[in-house]
């Protein structure tokens, strides 16, 4: 398959090359406010309909629609050339890491941990790690395709299976290991989320790439309104934070703590997927990004579900939150390890 997209993608720009700088500084703003302005963080997290924040779901908008618009699932059809590397994503995203997010969620903190969290904070920090690993990556994913010199038009197949597979997916398996975790969550906010900030927004982007028709001018749409996504992103993590701001100074070793599972997911999850690909002699430039894809979270789904469904100030937020501080260095060092065995790995384009 030909890489018709890589032609047309501008270099990284200063936000993806120091994307860790600005979640770190957005953190940073957010304590700060959350300790000094609690007014202001209190008017936020009340500023709610039918358990949706509306600040949190504006913002979260304005960070999924510019990529929903990148999203083209007429690429799907050429898929069937190359079907290897989409098959390890679809079996790593689906029947291997929701599941093992949760395992993972459970054995550390009902038990590994059960002497260091209250039973009550445990339960809210599992909902939010399973939340993590029900949402394969659907955006940063393309950053780390770049910085991999990843096949991008393949990168796009993928993501766009993969949001399809979402729509229908992700609320009920949410639901499943949420209800195996006896935790009670409300099926009408899980699916109005899932509307909300997957559907709506795909149904969006795609209405968007048939009114502006050409290549050339989704590619310019996209550039236009690709700094929604980096205004979104840092607001919504200065909000979140600001919420937890008390939580995180005064008991930074949570933050230590839930980290902990989702480091061994991520880590693990890679080597799963990296060691399929090498096996099925899959070409790195698929290699890289699929399993990328298995690896990233689509925080943002994450972070808005757990807000929807527990509150912005709740423990399972908190943990969301802690997967996009973590996410950011751990793909850096992950496309560090794939760039430096790039080639232990095919690069011949034939059948894969």
């Amino acid at each position: 398959m030909t890489n018709t997209i890589g032609s047309r993608s501008s270099a990284l720009g200063i936000f993806e090359r120091w994307l860790s700088l600005w979640v770190l500084l957005a953190i940073i703003v957010g304590v700060t406010l959350g300790n000094f302005l609690p007014g202001l963080m209190e008017a936020i997290a009340t500023a709610e309909i039918a358990s949706i924040n509306l600040v949190v779901a504006v913002l979260i908008w304005a960070m999924v629609y510019p990529m929903m618009v990148g999203v083209d699932f007429g690429a799907v059809s050429g898929i069937a050339r190359q079907p290897k590397g989409l098959l390890i994503t679809l079996v790593v995203n689906w029947l291997i890491k929701p599941f093992t997010m949760a395992l993972l969620a459970v054995l550390f903190f009902e038990y590994l941990f059960a002497s260091l969290i209250a039973p009550d904070d445990a339960a809210q920090y599992i909902a939010g790690l399973i939340l993590l690993g029900a949402a394969p990556c659907t955006a940063m994913v393309f950053v780390w395709s770049q910085l991999t010199r990843g096949d991008e038009t393949y990168t796009l197949v993928q993501v766009s299976v993969n949001d399809l597979i979402m729509v229908f997916a992700f609320a009920p398996i949410v639901a499943f290991l949420l209800g195996v975790a006896d935790i009670s969550v409300p099926w009408e906010t899980l699916v109005l989320a899932t509307v909300l900030y997957v559907v709506l927004p795909l149904t969006a982007g795609l209405a968007t790439r048939r009114w502006l028709q050409t290549p050339a001018r989704i590619e310019s749409f996209k550039a236009r309104v690709k700094p929604l996504s980096v205004i979104g992103l840092i607001a919504t993590v200065v909000i979140l934070f600001g919420l937890q701001g008390n939580v995180i100074i005064e008991r930074p070793l949570t933050i230590g703590l839930i980290a902990v599972p989702i480091l061994i997911q991520s880590y693990g999850i890679f080597a799963i997927a990296y060691a399929a690909a090498f096996f099925l002699k899959v070409p790195h430039r698929i290699a890289a990004p699929c399993a990328m894809i298995g690896t990233s979270n689509f925080f943002e789904l994450a972070v808005a579900v757990a807000i929807s469904l527990f509150g912005l100030n709740s423990g399972a937020a908190l943990a969301t939150v802690v997967g996009v501080l973590v996410e950011v260095p751990v793909m850096l060092s992950l496309v560090a390890l794939t760039n430096r065995t790039r080639n232990r790995f095919p690069e011949t384009s034939t059948k894969q």
